[in-house]
């Protein structure tokens, strides 16, 4: 990190919230909760869901107004697909790679140095992704939670963590814009457009049309019952295939766990030496498939039906975008304000008091930020 290079750079990424990503209002609350821990000279760590694209930098602004840069632990795939001046930008904003396909023991030890003596706080995103469902935290992974007390156990000072919660609202109307994505993704079904239907209904034909399309692939007949079911069923018939061809235990665990587990097998199969073209282009597929059921697993099945406030809608179709037009980043339909909360610190244990501790941390600290999300929402409604 280079603290003075992030000062400058602050007008440019503002303007890239502005212009491209259209957030013009910021709404920042809890800060008083880190620049507490700081000054109590505790080691930090911030562990916000991941919410949208570019989140990233509205922590960044975050930062900035508290005070003091952050350090962000990023997929290696970012990396991988920025070029090598934005690399630079990337690392001297605080940024360094983890490979979640494998066990990255440099970046672990980093993460744990930086909260044992580092002055800046940590950003670590424990959902992973990007899921499109943000009402709902997705279940964390405990890598948050490991390398917290990892360092806690090693450090001389106090280690907490600090949840935080991130939220976009739509200030315009974006409904035209939405039906205008939802004409073009039916027309990839070959459909008829649907007008005439309410957008809530169209988003449920629409996937179940494809939910019908992946289970005759996969299970040879479309499924019965809701498409909450149906994904849920999908997702585990293709992710047992896979365990059982790859001869990888099913130890439990959430589905993204469970296909990490897979993906290992996968990328140490077409490392090794004499493996052919054929088998690694079904090595691929495979990769290809492993990809599907995260996708699957990221889509509730009755997140727009419970409530269908226009966020949710929108998020669904972005996630449609990204999945089937195959959209790098969905498109921006509106102007929009990003809401900020940080909640009181969680003090971390030198001491793994039971075995599941990890476990049991990691659920503390996802219902901390559920919590968050659940104020920014009711906040939201009271606005309005």
């Amino acid at each position: 990190m280079t603290p003075w290079l992030v000062r400058l750079w602050r007008p440019l990424i503002n303007r890239e919230l502005r212009r491209g990503q259209k957030i013009v209002e910021l709404d920042f609350g809890g800060m008083e909760h880190v620049e507490r821990a700081l000054t109590d000279g505790a080691g930090v760590m911030v562990t916000p869901n991941h919410s949208f694209h570019y989140d990233s930098y509205v922590m960044i602004e975050a930062a900035h107004r508290i005070g003091t840069p952050f350090h962000f632990l990023t997929a290696w795939q970012v990396f991988a697909m920025s070029k090598w001046h934005e690399q630079q930008v990337l690392q001297w904003h605080g940024c360094f790679s983890i490979n979640r396909e494998a066990s990255d023991l440099q970046a672990f030890k980093t993460a744990v140095d930086i909260l044992r003596e580092n002055p800046h706080p940590l950003v670590i995103f424990p959902e992973g992704d990007i899921y499109h469902n943000n009402d709902r935290v997705t279940p964390f992974r405990d890598g948050a939670a490991a390398i917290a007390m990892a360092a806690a156990k090693k450090a001389t000072r106090p280690v907490v963590c600090i949840p935080a919660a991130l939220k976009c609202f739509y200030l315009d109307d974006p409904t035209e814009e939405l039906k205008s994505i939802m004409t073009r993704l039916e027309e990839s079904l070959h459909w008829r457009p649907r007008p005439d239907l309410p957008l809530t209904e169209r988003i449920y034909r629409f996937a179940e049309g494809l939910l019908a399309l992946k289970e005759y692939e996969e299970l040879g007949q479309p499924q019965t019952g809701s498409v909450r079911e149906r994904t849920v069923r999908l997702a585990e018939a293709v992710v047992v295939r896979l365990e059982q061809q790859h001869q990888v235990a099913n130890k439990g665990g959430i589905i993204p766990e469970r296909v990490k587990e897979v993906r290992r097998a996968v990328i140490k199969a077409i490392e090794q030496d004499g493996a052919t073209p054929e088998s690694k282009s079904k090595l691929a597929n495979d990769l290809d498939d492993l990809f599907f059921v995260i996708q699957l697993f990221s889509y509730p099945g009755d997140y727009v039906a419970q409530q269908p406030t226009i966020e949710r809608i929108a998020e669904t179709l972005d996630k449609f975008e990204e999945d089937v037009l195959r959209a790098d980043y969905p498109g921006i339909r509106g102007t929009r304000r990003a809401v900020v909360r940080f909640g009181e610190s969680i003090p971390v244990p030198k001491e793994r008091e039971t075995r599941d501790a990890v476990e049991k941390w990691t659920d503390l600290v996802e219902c901390r930020v559920q919590g968050l999300l659940d104020e920014i929402n009711a906040g939201a409604a009271a606005r309005s």
